[in-house]
């Protein structure tokens, strides 16, 4: 398979070198532009940014996109739009698990430092799913609606530390660790976790649920208790219907409803809908992805659920991890 991989890529290399007349946008522009969804005679515009699959700083779109990860992109495109004073709401397009804590926190302190900087609305709309760590950062927007048959929730945290010690005795493999003391390698592959380990992960799960259980509380201030959200924050997940009636979302209904809702949020009677990416000639609409990587041009091997798995490391997620046998 890596030798195809080679000979495509040597392939593409080759027709534009020799071609003039070809001309492959793999890289897309240098700079983010701006295409319209939702032609208007308004100059005033509502921004839609796409946060779509699993939150990290490390999971790369792939090695031919102009950006690496989803942290990245969204933090791009609401710095364009601070810079240009037509923008006057976002509609923050929710469609991911989670992800990484730190990950996750990152983009919603810049939703907020967005909208402390510009006093523009945020508009959540919740697709398919928008669970953990996808709800955390909802909790920067100013008006959260979902889908009818969205999924949400799994308000928690989960710590993923694989354990190979049992499959490397069996090939013959041991390996030496030396360490200062004895919690150094703590959560660490080549070993058993011990009960003591256990308690102090425990600690941290607990640290980080609270603050998500705080972040929670902010964001639905004066429409979710403390007690409401606790009984809710269980880790489990809700359908759109459930989670209006239990004041986690404040609408359910589609992406018009949304719109509408961005541009009264912003005092608007009409505006563009526009997005931002490096992909200009890709057309697009509403319900499409903004395009932030090229079509792949290169066979993959793995599925979709192979990469979400290899995707993942050692440490703490807010992430709906749904239990795979």
């Amino acid at each position: 398979m890596k030798k195809v991989q080679v000979l495509v890529l040597a392939a593409v290399a080759s027709l534009t070198a020799c071609s003039p007349h070809i001309h492959l946008d793999i890289l897309g522009t240098s700079e983010l532009q701006e295409v319209v969804l939702l032609p208007s005679a308004a100059k005033d515009k509502v921004l839609m940014i796409d946060v779509s699959g699993l939150i990290s700083t490390t999971v790369e779109a792939g090695p031919l996109a102009r950006e690496k990860d989803l942290v990245t992109q969204v933090y791009a495109r609401l710095e364009r739009a601070g810079r240009d004073p037509l923008v006057r709401a976002v509609i923050l397009r929710l469609d991911t698990p989670g992800g990484e804590v730190t990950a996750s926190d990152i983009i919603y302190h810049e939703v907020l430092r967005f909208k402390e900087r510009t006093r523009r609305p945020v508009v959540g709309l919740m697709m398919a799913t928008t669970a953990s760590g996808g709800y955390y950062i909802a909790m920067a927007c100013d008006h959260l609606l979902a889908h009818p048959s969205s999924l949400t929730g799994s308000i928690g945290v989960i710590s993923i530390f694989p354990d190979v010690h049992e499959l490397l005795g069996k090939v013959g493999v041991r390996v030496n660790v030396i360490k200062s003391r004895d919690l150094k390698d703590a959560g660490g592959p080549f070993r058993e976790m011990t009960e003591e380990e256990r308690r102090v992960f425990q600690g941290i799960i607990e640290d980080y649920y609270g603050i998500f259980l705080d972040i929670v509380l902010k964001g639905r201030h004066g429409r979710l208790t403390g007690d409401e959200l606790r009984a809710a924050a269980d880790g489990r997940i809700f359908t759109a219907r459930q989670a209006l009636k239990l004041k986690l979302i404040d609408e359910v209904g589609y992406f018009e409803d949304a719109f509408r809702k961005a541009k009264s949020l912003a005092s608007l009677r009409e505006a563009r809908l526009v997005s931002y990416t490096h992909y200009p000639k890709i057309r697009s609409n509403i319900y499409a992805l903004a395009p932030t990587t090229t079509p792949s041009l290169i066979p993959n091997e793995k599925t979709a659920l192979d990469a979400f798995l290899a995707s993942l490391k050692s440490g703490f997620y807010y992430l709906w991890l749904p239990e795979m046998r």
